[in-house]
């Protein structure tokens, strides 16, 4: 069984967008976006918060749900995230 070690995350950038990621260490990631170091897109969009988090995933499920969000509408962003159950 694969380790459940992955999370897909959402970070408010301090214009108000959405940037949508994968990482197995949340802290260490959170800590590199507010660097500048992380992701082109936040780099010039920080600082950047947590907004939302969904953890305990498989690599593939984290991947999965990274997708879906970045083709939901932004003011969807957020519930999808929070509500998405991988599939069996």
């Amino acid at each position: 069984m694969p380790g459940r070690d992955w999370t897909s995350y959402l970070l408010k950038c301090s214009d108000g967008s959405l940037y949508c990621g994968v990482t197995k260490n949340m802290g260490n990631r959170l800590i590199k976006h507010n660097e500048g170091t992380a992701a082109k897109y936040t780099r010039s969009r920080l600082p950047v918060e947590l907004a939302a988090v969904k953890g305990d995933l498989t690599k593939r499920e984290a991947y999965q749900l990274e997708y879906q969000i970045k083709k939901t509408p932004t003011h969807k962003k957020i519930a999808t995230l929070n509500d998405w159950k991988p599939k069996n």
